[in-house]
């Protein structure tokens, strides 16, 4: 029996990694896309003006967002989860390897991240800029709420909180080094050739991912 409960505890620990690092892991490469939230930062990186204020708001900002995906969107569905989840990790395949379309794309482009030599002011008007770009970008949605809530119902009990855990590490560690090591990083940053390993990583990540999804539903 202890051997039994040793065994078991283990596979729970494992079950439980496994999840927080699929939720770093997706989450780490949704917010890796270039966007108007990530320019801000790394701007007010590059200008110092509220940096910890600004990190501090986008990384709760998405905490928040993970919450209601994971925990709202598994409530709603609880009692239609058998039926609508192969069509759930279906939509959720196709919309990751979508995203992994798009890195491949922009790999193949010249794209890189660029800030604004002016400032935005105020912490006040920073943190409001900071609400609009995070708040008013309807793919914030798509991604936290909708795409990290579906991949979760994969997950029950403490897995789903590790999932929710691990996606929401990641959220930190991104804000926290783009916004204290924006200055360090913004040469790196602003070289295409960079991007193009980055994103080339990132379809990697999307392609496995949305593998994964077509086995929990499973298509495959």
């Amino acid at each position: 029996e202890i051997l039994s409960g040793l065994v078991g505890s283990e596979m729970c620990i494992r079950d439980r990694l496994f999840a927080y690092l699929t939720g770093f892991a997706l989450s780490f490469s949704l917010i890796l896309a270039i966007g108007s939230q990530n320019a801000f930062v790394l701007r007010q990186a590059i200008l110092r003006q509220h940096i910890g204020a600004i990190v501090l708001f986008c990384a709760v900002s998405d905490a928040l967002l993970i919450m209601v995906g994971v925990g709202g969107l598994s409530l709603l569905i609880a009692d239609f989860v058998d039926q609508l989840a192969p069509w759930l990790f279906g939509g959720a395949a196709i919309w990751l390897a979508g995203y992994g379309v798009l890195r491949l794309r922009d790999a193949l482009g010249n794209q890189a991240l660029t800030a604004d030599d002016q400032p935005v002011g105020s912490l006040a008007a920073s943190l409001a800029m900071a609400a609009i770009l995070t708040f008013g970008n309807p793919h914030v949605y798509l991604d936290t709420v909708v795409l990290i809530g579906t991949v979760s119902l994969q997950f029950d009990g403490m897995a789903k909180m590790a999932f929710a855990a691990g996606a929401m590490t990641a959220s930190l560690v991104f804000f926290v080094v783009l916004g204290y090591c924006g200055y360090l990083l913004s040469g790196f940053m602003r070289r295409p050739q960079s991007w193009r390993l980055l994103n080339s990583a990132i379809a990697l990540i999307m392609f496995v991912l949305a593998l994964a999804m077509l086995r929990a539903g499973g298509w495959v």
